[in-house]
């Protein structure tokens, strides 16, 4: 999947806003104002760092070689993944939609809420 194509899907959740807190060269995408995806698509190779459950986290990064502990972020709870090809593009939208979905799971109970409902609506 190319940058863009990570962009928009993660455009495509309820509540989602982009940002570059950091200046150019780093589009943070968040929902309901919490970070899920952090992409730098102007690094040879672009980049896409997302949050992900503690022992699925170390699966991935045993799985695919262009997953790595997450850059800059907590480790344990975050992986950056290469945009380089080799991981496939139905494992990056299941990777972005779990990120989203870890995220969205740490929210107060009426943020939760609402979200789950335009999720089930959308």
């Amino acid at each position: 999947m190319s940058p863009e194509q990570i962009a928009a899907f993660a455009l495509d959740f309820p509540e989602v806003t982009e940002e570059q807190p950091f200046g150019p060269g780093a589009d943070v995408y968040k929902v309901a104002g919490k970070v899920f995806v952090i992409l730098t698509p102007n690094e040879d190779p672009p980049r896409v760092t997302l949050k992900c459950e503690p022992s699925l986290a170390l699966h991935l990064r045993g799985q695919y070689e262009a997953v790595s502990a997450g850059y800059h972020v907590d480790k344990k709870h975050w992986n950056t993944v290469l945009l380089d090809g080799t991981v496939p593009p139905d494992q990056l939208e299941e990777m972005v939609e779990h990120s989203y979905l870890r995220v969205v799971a740490g929210m107060t109970k009426a943020a939760r809420s609402r979200i789950e409902l335009a999720l089930t609506e959308g």
